[in-house]
């Protein structure tokens, strides 16, 4: 994702992506609509995911860029299962494969 390099260390995400996690308490989403609590830790942070794909042309947009609508906060878990769906195992917290 060579082409979005310069957007995500702007001060703009930055900002945006603070300000984003702060509106939903630093908690991943679809953990909590299942009732777990995840905030991810120092070693797998809760991350902003792009709802639609950024590309060279969305990237421009900043209705698609940086609007919180198209905004969600996940765990590296539920981030991998959104872009790699067919993985099958997951890890748990230290770092140990589960089926």
């Amino acid at each position: 994702m060579g082409f979005a390099y310069a957007f995500y260390i702007s001060p703009e995400w930055r900002a945006c992506r603070e300000g984003y996690l702060k509106s939903v308490g630093g908690l991943c989403e679809r953990c909590l609509a299942k009732g777990k609590i995840n905030a991810g830790d120092r070693r797998h942070p809760i991350e902003v995911h792009h709802k639609i794909r950024l590309t060279p042309e969305t990237i421009k947009q900043p209705e698609v860029a940086l609007n919180f609508a198209n905004l969600e906060a996940l765990c590296w878990q539920c981030h991998r299962e959104e872009h790699h769906p067919t993985i099958r195992w997951r890890c748990d917290q230290n770092g140990h494969v589960e089926l």
